[in-house]
């Protein structure tokens, strides 16, 4: 596997901020970055853009002295330009949000389009993440997810932090039986039983990957609770929230489920999305 990490700059602060955390996961990692710049027309390459990447390269110095840094300025789409780029990355990094009127929106669709179709887990940096926090795992226990609970075990190691793997789950896509639509649901299921199943299940997901990371702090988390908002409000409290793209219930056409995209722009911290082949 490469050992770059890219980041993807159009001038907006929000790019800027991303060079900040990509050097940060660039030092974590012992890896050199990239910084990638993409425009649509020959006019949008003047001095400002070689101001632009001169500005992200002192941020890198003063972030991490002595980095490696590269950059790459390539004419096309931004998402295809980032996506070929992402080829020969471990991570991808985007501002939250993008810079209005300079080609392509670098983030928004863009963030959403790459997580889907890169080729590395792509990092969303948005909120105010607590430095102190866990990384929060969003765990669904399924085969798809078992990318991103790698990815956020090593995470976790790299940082020195503990890791909360967090799973939502609610009895509308629990079988139960019906017994009338007066019957409590107390009755109509036993909640307890269920709660018990969603941890079994979480535990025997998990337990391969703790194996490997001893050195990293677990707290498992089985919450019922509508999926997002239950993510979202962790994530007030995290470092950093890593998800899959789909988990189960998602459409077999959808490569970036509803829920990472929920994330990607509602979390109160970082988000990184891991597609599974990868």
């Amino acid at each position: 596997m490469d050992d770059t990490v890219i980041v993807g700059v159009d001038g907006s602060p929000s790019s800027i901020a991303a060079v900040d955390v990509a050097a940060r996961e660039a030092r974590l990692r012992g890896a050199q970055l990239r910084i990638v710049h993409a425009f649509s027309r020959a006019s949008d390459l003047d001095p400002m853009i070689h101001g632009v990447l001169a500005q992200a390269e002192q941020r890198v110095a003063d972030v991490a002295p002595g980095l490696e840094v590269s950059r790459t300025v390539a004419s096309g789409g931004t998402l295809t330009v980032l996506r070929s780029e992402s080829r020969h990355a471990v991570l991808a990094v985007l501002g939250g949000r993008g810079r209005g009127g300079f080609g392509d929106l670098l983030l928004g669709s863009t963030v959403v389009q790459l997580a889907a179709h890169g080729h590395c887990p792509v990092m969303a940096v948005r909120g105010r993440p607590d430095p102190r926090g866990p990384v929060l795992l969003a765990a669904d226990g399924s085969a798809a997810g078992a990318a991103a609970a790698g990815f956020a075990f090593a995470e976790a190691a790299l940082r020195g932090a503990r890791l909360v793997a967090l799973h939502v789950w609610n009895t509308l896509n629990e079988p139960t039986p019906y017994e009338g639509p007066g019957a409590p649901l107390n009755v109509v299921v036993d909640l307890d039983q269920l709660r018990e199943k969603h941890r079994h299940r979480l535990e025997e997901a998990l337990a391969p990957i703790r194996a490997t990371r001893p050195e990293v702090s677990v707290e498992l988390l089985v919450e019922r609770s509508r999926v997002r908002h239950a993510l979202l409000d962790a994530s007030r409290e995290a470092q950093l929230l890593v998800t899959g793209a789909r988990g189960h219930g998602g459409f077999t056409g959808m490569l970036l489920g509803s829920v990472s995209q929920a994330l990607l722009h509602h979390a109160d911290c970082p988000v990184t999305v891991v597609r599974g082949e990868r």
